[in-house]
């Protein structure tokens, strides 16, 4: 069974930084691809990074380069978020999720953890 567990979130102030953590088991977790999306209040999901196991390479949207970072260990089966300079717009529910290819079509969803950025 595919379980992907997120932690690390909280309440945070503006312009601080949060580090997300996702730990994966039930997959061969060095040949996957691991995204970070969120889903705030009243708007729909978006990715905000993604990264493939197989080769590092990273992936982000425009609205989060520059201030978030994926990053991942496969000796731990565990993938990283880190957001720093935080605005009070990133509040959301945040899912580590993921796929054998695909960063922003996801096979897998963990429960999601909630950051909140209070101004």
């Amino acid at each position: 069974e595919v379980q992907l567990v997120e932690s690390g979130g909280g309440l945070v102030q503006a312009g601080g930084s949060l580090k997300l953590e996702c730990a994966g088991t039930g997959f061969t977790f060095d040949r996957y691809v691991i995204a970070w999306f969120r889903q705030a209040p009243g708007k729909e999901r978006e990715g905000v990074a993604c990264i493939t196991n197989k080769d590092g390479k990273t992936f982000y949207p425009e609205s989060a380069k520059g201030r978030f970072s994926i990053s991942s260990d496969s000796a731990k089966r565990t993938a990283y978020l880190q957001m720093n300079n935080l605005k009070p717009e990133d509040t959301a529910v945040y899912y580590c999720v993921a796929d054998r290819a695909l960063c922003w079509g996801p096979e897998y969803w963990g429960q999601g953890i909630q950051v909140t950025v209070s101004s």
